[in-house]
């Protein structure tokens, strides 16, 4: 297979903005961008299979990453499908954008050139803003854009707006500087990557730019991937999220996501995911295709020690035994004796509210040292720490160690 036909296989191409792009990504050496806006202290899964996992394919054929760390549109924000989003301050920007600097070097290598857009857009006054580039943007043309229209109904304010001018903005300051003639995005910024081809050709009109959207990833039930059972995000910084937690949220997968994980997350060859198909198919009971997907995802983010030592824990945990790696939650002594188990369960994040903890004790998904728990007013005492330390169970699949 060539890159494009690969690309296709994974399942990773959803639009492409001209068939001139096939030729060129399987023959030439092209320059493109992704970006990530810093809108949290890492990037978490969603940026990795979105972002990261497509870089780095790319960069692997021989083509020239940018990442676009958004020190200025992260200001103001994408537009949300219901909601305006929270804004940052420009000191927790600056901070996010070198912690997301650090995670993109160890992902993709001392060489990928990581560009802070505030270098343009912080120096532009309103009126060079208006002028310049306003004047290019028909009001009707962005209404048509599918990131505007679907938040019509409840509103948009002209701050949200105007993200459409502000990423187009980035395609041509790239253009000119870098050579850039390709942005990646997710399939809901096809508005905003042809914007930004609109604006390339009003001041180059013999440019040759291209766009390609990728399928966003979600799970069976169509809600967002990358956040756990009690909705927590996965982060790719192993200080927020250990390699046990990610591999066991990738070991749950549901069984029709296997394989389509597989494909986009995974640099496993054709004939090794065959082999995974295969397996899921016959063997579904053992897992085997779902603890081979949650070690390769460990290994790309984590490194192949921290895989090896998440496949261990599960062991381990999953045996009956205690494992020093499996997430632990350290109980202040002053909470022993005076909290109950529905605090608890919400205090380490195993639920996100209290009625949601107890309708889990009510339906006997909750146990402490592998023995149920049926009093949803159960005291944290010290009778039930053996060596200052005990087990707490939701389900089958959630475990986490009390310590005190």
């Amino acid at each position: 297979m060539n890159l494009y036909e690969e690309l296709k296989y994974r399942g990773l191409i959803d639009n492409i903005t001209s068939e001139d792009l096939i030729d060129k990504l399987n023959n030439e050496s092209l320059t493109f961008y992704i970006g990530v806006d810093p809108t949290g202290a890492s990037m978490h899964i969603g940026h990795y299979s979105s972002v990261i996992a497509m870089a780095m394919r790319l960069k692997n054929a021989g083509h020239k990453p940018i990442i676009i760390a958004g020190g200025g549109t992260g200001l103001i924000g994408d537009p949300k499908p219901n909601a305006e989003r929270s804004m940052l301050s420009k000191e927790v920007s600056l901070q996010n954008i070198e912690n997301i600097k650090k995670q993109l070097v160890k992902l993709l290598g001392d060489d990928v050139k990581v560009i802070n857009n505030a270098d343009w857009l912080l120096e532009m006054n309103a009126i060079d803003y208006l002028r310049d580039f306003g004047k290019h943007f028909n009001i009707n043309y962005m209404l048509s854009k599918d990131t505007v229209k679907r938040r019509l109904d409840i509103g948009i304010t002209y701050t949200e707006f105007s993200y459409m001018i502000l990423q187009s903005i980035d395609f041509l300051k790239l253009y000119e500087r870098e050579n850039c003639i390709m942005q990646i995005g997710g399939q809901d910024q096809w508005g905003n990557i042809t914007s930004g081809l609109e604006l390339i050709r009003k001041f180059h009109p013999e440019a040759k730019c291209y766009g390609l959207t990728m399928p966003l990833i979600t799970r069976a039930d169509g809600s967002k991937f990358g956040k756990s059972e009690s909705g927590k995000s996965l982060w790719l910084d192993i200080n927020l999220t250990s390699s046990y937690e990610m591999y066991q949220y990738f070991v749950n997968s549901e069984d029709s996501k296997v394989i389509e994980y597989f494909k986009k997350l995974t640099f496993l060859s054709k004939e090794e995911i065959d082999e995974m198909e295969v397996l899921l198919k016959n063997e579904p009971e053992k897992r085997t295709a779902h603890k081979r997907l949650a070690f390769e995802v460990v290994k790309i983010l984590h490194g192949e020690e921290e895989a090896i030592k998440a496949e261990e824990t599960s062991k381990e945990v999953f045996s009956g035994n205690h494992s020093e790696n499996m997430p632990t939650y350290k109980l202040d002594n002053e909470k022993v004796g005076n909290i109950n188990i529905m605090d608890l369960l919400v205090l380490t994040e195993l639920t996100t509210s209290k009625s949601e903890a107890k309708r889990l004790v009510q339906s006997n998904a909750v146990k402490i040292n592998n023995e149920k728990v049926e009093n949803e007013n159960l005291i944290i005492n010290d009778e039930l720490f053996e060596n200052n330390m005990f087990i707490l169970q939701k389900g089958k699949k959630n475990y986490i160690k009390i310590e005190k």
